[in-house]
């Protein structure tokens, strides 16, 4: 029985050499998994995932030239507007101005943008409001920056594990289990702690 070799792992893009990447058995590709505070982009179609609780992610691709990418943020807004810093992406504003900065970089246009955005869970355990909070600002910021949200699924009580891919458009969503709320609150309630300390549609898939 021969065996099947993997291809070797795309060379990373400058400015995302420590995102994760994984090789997905069931498609046969090499995907990119990002954390809270983190985005990444892709000119070949690499799939990208993550998990949101009370975060939110936002998709966007240039539907012409097949570029797009995901963020991940904790947080709307900081109250310290010096926060420009490594961690300025686990804000809603920086994450989204990174992600489609890099986009226009790489020959992008707004007018050709579309976005999809997904999270924003009120999850039971965490006594924040921080989930719907976010969900008010992204839609706000999509509004004001004239940036039509094309699907999305946001709030709800349940968080979410998200696979994006950005030459197509197509998310896949799943919904996951209590024992995965439990360990989204553990790890929400610890990031958020660490980021005060600081200061600083149609083709969504359930699967």
């Amino acid at each position: 029985m021969s065996t099947v070799l993997k291809p070797a792992m795309p060379v990373p893009e400058p400015g995302f050499e420590h995102i994760y990447r994984y090789w997905d058995k069931k498609t046969g590709v090499y995907g990119a998994k990002i954390k809270p505070g983190e985005y990444f982009v892709s000119e070949s179609g690499e799939p990208i995932a993550t998990v949101l609780g009370s975060c939110v992610s936002v998709c966007a691709r240039d539907t012409v030239f097949k570029i797009g990418g995901m963020n991940h943020f904790l947080l709307p807004d900081s109250s310290d507007s010096t926060a420009i810093s490594s961690d300025a992406t686990r804000y809603g504003a920086y994450a989204i101005e990174a992600l489609l900065n890099v986009i226009y970089k790489k020959g992008g246009r707004k007018k050709s943008i579309e976005v999809k955005v997904f999270g924003g869970a009120n999850i039971v355990g965490l006594d924040t409001d921080v989930g719907e909070r976010n969900v008010h600002f992204v839609e706000d910021y999509m509004r004001q920056e004239a940036l039509q949200i094309l699907s999305s699924d946001l709030g709800g009580d349940y968080p979410r594990k998200l696979i994006y891919h950005p030459d197509t458009g197509k998310v896949l969503m799943k919904k996951l289990e209590t024992m995965k709320t439990i360990e989204m609150v553990r790890e929400e309630k610890r990031l958020l702690k660490d980021v005060r300390a600081c200061s600083v549609g149609g083709d969504v898939d359930l699967f």
